[in-house]
């Protein structure tokens, strides 16, 4: 059985992803900040009918819980087959570039971009213990620079000086890392769920957390001949489903 860690994944997308992944027989990890509401929502889960799913306490932005929750893994499982970067925050709005402060910009970026980092770091030796590993960041189309510089785009008044350079960050650390992994049975791609109603937004976006997931999972199992340093988006309506860079 395949296993599956997925960060910040107690509410909202990461946990509609917990629960598509069950579905699917995969062994999951349901990454928490806080082992007690993992374990409410676990057992929420398991009354459900749902299988195969196990609170871990992982706070990406704390070294001691990200090794905790490597050792466990180790110890359980040998491997780690599939790694979901999908905590994030959004910081405090508004965020102008000219008076956003930088101390709230560091702390989306420590989640958001160092977390990232650490965790898949922490995990890389587990995952290369799997014959097909796969690293899926969850980012935003907030993070396409491209996007953000066309007058057209229907997001482009959506501007923010913390959670987009957030993302673009993570873009560009994707990159490199799916690079530096290309000859290897890796795929490491950044997947945006598109504008998604959650407790994030307040529940303000189009999109449900079933398709978000659903897409999400769509791009994550690939066979060994997909792609891998790409950028999909939820909000992209050809079938490719890219997103510009």
């Amino acid at each position: 059985m395949n296993s599956a860690l997925i960060t910040g994944a107690n509410r909202s997308i990461g946990l509609e992803i917990a629960k598509q992944l069950s579905q699917k027989g995969l062994s999951v990890y349901l990454g928490s900040r806080n082992l007690e509401n993992g374990e409410t929502v676990v057992k929420e889960l398991n009354e459900q009918g749902f299988q195969n799913i196990k609170a871990i306490e992982i706070d990406v932005t704390n070294p001691e819980s990200i090794s905790k929750a490597r050792d466990i893994i180790e110890n359980e499982q040998g491997k780690l087959d599939i790694l979901i970067n999908n905590a994030g925050i959004l910081g405090p709005i508004p965020q102008t570039a000219a008076e956003a402060s930088i101390k709230d910009i560091q702390n989306v970026f420590d989640t958001n971009f160092f977390g990232v980092i650490s965790v898949t770091q922490a995990f890389l030796d587990l995952l290369k213990k799997s014959d097909s590993p796969r690293i899926s960041n969850i980012t935003s189309g907030l993070g396409s620079l491209t996007l953000h510089s066309d007058p057209n785009w229907k997001y482009y008044n959506v501007k923010g000086a913390a959670y987009g350079p957030s993302k673009s960050a993570l873009n560009a650390y994707t990159i490199v890392l799916a690079y530096e992994l290309k000859d290897s049975p890796f795929k490491v791609n950044v997947i945006d769920p598109g504008y998604t109603a959650t407790d994030f937004n307040h529940h303000s976006g189009p999109g449900s957390v079933e398709s978000a997931a659903s897409f999400i999972i769509k791009h994550t199992l690939t066979d060994k001949n997909g792609p891998t340093g790409q950028y999909f988006s939820n909000d992209i309506e050809d079938e490719s489903g890219i997103s510009p860079w």
